[in-house]
């Protein structure tokens, strides 16, 4: 199962918030971290915020950040709320889509390895993606310093 680019920069966006659980971030900040397109990840805060993930604050001094610690936040859920049809194949829609759909075993296996791959996701939380920070932040605040056009907001002052 490959999973879509809204999935990715979910999880990148909520890594990064719970690298940074002490303060509000920007999604400029998180897209110069990971040199993706702010437009790109506006529909992912909002998405979050509907969820109840992130909470928001509008302003000079506003941002996101996690709504709960992110040993709360089963990467399981987060994924089965960005990928809503997660079928791994067309024969899992309507008997139409498949000609040998009532007779084939394919579909109760690929279910099977769905399950699966889910409950992998279920065992994890965010806070397993943060376990090691001193090796993630130095990496994203790199991408960062290389990045000329970032203008980061740290404790609500402009670097």
């Amino acid at each position: 199962m490959r999973l879509t680019t809204f999935s990715d920069y979910t999880l990148r966006t909520l890594t990064y918030l719970a690298l940074h659980p002490d303060r509000f971030v920007t999604i400029a900040e998180i897209a110069a971290a990971y040199s993706i397109s702010g437009n790109h990840l506006m529909k992912v805060v909002q998405t979050l915020a509907g969820s109840g993930d992130v909470i928001t604050l509008r302003g000079p001094r506003g941002g996101l950040r996690l709504s709960r610690p992110a040993s709360e936040i089963r990467l399981g859920d987060v994924i089965r709320r960005t990928e809503p049809d997660a079928a791994l194949t067309a024969c899992f829609g309507t008997p139409d889509t498949c000609v040998v759909q009532t007779a084939c075993q394919l579909t109760g296996i690929l279910t099977m390895a769905l399950q699966a791959f889910m409950a992998v996701l279920d065992n994890h939380t965010l806070a397993d993606l943060v376990a090691d920070p001193a090796t993630l932040v130095p990496l994203l605040e790199r991408n960062m310093a290389l990045n000329p056009t970032c203008r980061l907001r740290v404790n609500n002052a402009v670097e």
